[in-house]
């Protein structure tokens, strides 16, 4: 089994001998053995006692904590608690990041080529790069609801050509129109436009926004503000019913 000066120690922990020596006289890391010069030398399980204290330190526990925790029956445990639990805040942390630089390249991507630009118009793109995770989440739940009421009307086709019963057909566009008036109601009481004219925020009747001409991301409005006819960006418009 390898043995392990102080200085070696130290070196594979990445840390200073001074650190090693510190631990050494609070009594967290006491060496397995002694040379014959005398010299602290420490085994393989030294070693790694010395890693997840180096890996408890970084997430700014007291000494006093750390030796606590190694001193319980199943360190192990608390140890692998810990590990989850800062796994857990480091994905969450790059995600972050990963976002942010997502709103960056959105932002670059879309002055890119424009001569002139205004601060409302680059308020604009933020408020819609921010709403896109819930409007995304907002036509998920518009496909998983719709896919029952689309196999339905599969199912009553299909019936209908093979056994010449039409009534399932029927039973079919009942449930598919007041599914149709149901999802539209929600869909567009979560949602509101901003007017690329006067860049106000407003939210159209539910007829108009029903029966305008529209893009996945954009529908053509009348602005309650300025009164522009166009199409306005689709944002996210919270829970209002």
């Amino acid at each position: 089994m390898s043995k392990y000066t102080t200085g070696e120690l130290a070196k594979l922990c990445n840390v200073t001998v001074r650190t090693v020596q510190y631990y050494d006289s609070r009594g967290i890391l006491v060496p397995s053995d002694l040379s014959e010069g005398g010299r602290r030398l420490y085994s393989e399980d030294d070693l790694r006692r010395m890693k997840v204290i180096c890996f408890l330190r970084e997430l700014d526990l007291p000494i006093n904590a750390i030796s606590q925790i190694l001193e319980e029956e199943h360190p192990e445990k608390v140890i692998s608690l810990l590990i989850e639990n800062q796994e857990k805040s480091i994905s969450d942390e790059i995600a972050d990041k990963q976002e942010k630089l997502e709103t960056l390249r959105e932002l670059k991507k879309g002055l890119k080529g424009k001569e002139s630009f205004s601060l409302e118009s680059i308020g604009d793109m933020a408020v819609v790069m921010e709403s896109r995770k819930r409007l995304k989440r907002l036509h998920w739940t518009m496909i998983l609801t719709g896919i029952p009421v689309t196999a339905l009307q599969w199912f009553s086709i299909i019936f209908w050509i093979v056994k010449g019963t039409w009534w399932p057909f029927i039973v079919w566009v009942l449930v598919a129109t007041v599914w149709g008036t149901l999802i539209s109601r929600y869909y567009f009481s979560h949602v509101k436009y901003i007017c690329p004219e006067c860049h106000e925020v407003f939210k159209p009747s539910l007829k108009e926004a029903f029966w305008a001409n529209h893009t996945p991301t954009a529908r053509k409005l009348t602005c309650t503000a300025c009164g522009h006819r166009g199409f306005c960006v689709e944002i996210w418009g919270g829970d209002e019913k």
